[in-house]
C-alpha cells in the first residue's frame, strides 16, 4: 500500500471519528502529493511520496520556529502536532550509526574511484552520493545531521 492509499484510507477514519484537525491535515497532504501528480503527468513513486511528505514537515518545523519567535505557543504547537501526524507516513528516520555507515561506504567509493581519499571541498559530491543511498536504501535522515557527519568523515 502506498503512503497515498494509507492517507486516504486515514481520512476515512478521521471522518468517522470526527477527528477535525487529523482530517484537515491528512487532506492537506493527500492535495500536495495530487498537485505533484499532475504536475508529473504519471503516478508518485514512494521515494517521490516521501520526498513530499519530508518537504511539509520541513515547512511545519520552520512555521514552528517562526510562532515560537513571534510568541504563538498554540499556533506552534498546532504545528507540532501536524508534523507529527505527517511523521506517521515516512520509514522511521535512522541514527547517526547507520548515516555514519552509509557516508563511510560512499567515501571508500569516490577514494576507489579518484585514486586518493576525499577531502572537505569534496564535500557536495560526497553528500550528493550519500543523499542518493540513503533514498535507494528507503531511508529517512535529517539533511543536517548528515551534513555534520559528512563535514567530520571529512575533517579526519
Amino acid at each position: 500500500m502506498t503512503i497515498g492509499e494509507k492517507i486516504q484510507t486515514d481520512i476515512v477514519v478521521a471522518m468517522k471519528a470526527r477527528d477535525e484537525h487529523k482530517l484537515t491535515t491528512l487532506r492537506m497532504v493527500k492535495s500536495a502529493l495530487r498537485n505533484k501528480e499532475i504536475d508529473k503527468r504519471e503516478k508518485l513513486t514512494d521515494a517521490e511520496e516521501s520526498q513530499i511528505l519530508t518537504t511539509l514537515i520541513k515547512q511545519r518545523k520552520e512555521s514552528v520556529e517562526s510562532f515560537t519567535k513571534g510568541d504563538r505557543p498554540e499556533l506552534a504547537e498546532k504545528e507540532r502536532v501536524e508534523i507529527g501526524i505527517i511523521e506517521a507516513y515516512l520509514p522511521q528516520a535512522v541514527g547517526e550509526d547507520v548515516i555514519r555507515g552509509v557516508v563511510r561506504g560512499a567515501i571508500d567509493t569516490l577514494t576507489k574511484d579518484a585514486g586518493n581519499k576525499p577531502g572537505p571541498k569534496d564535500m557536495g559530491t560526497l553528500m550528493k552520493v550519500v543523499q542518493q543511498r540513503i533514498l535507494a536504501d528507503g531511508l529517512r535522515a535529517d539533511g543536517r545531521l548528515v551534513s555534520e557527519i559528512v563535514k567530520a568523515e571529512l575533517a579526519k
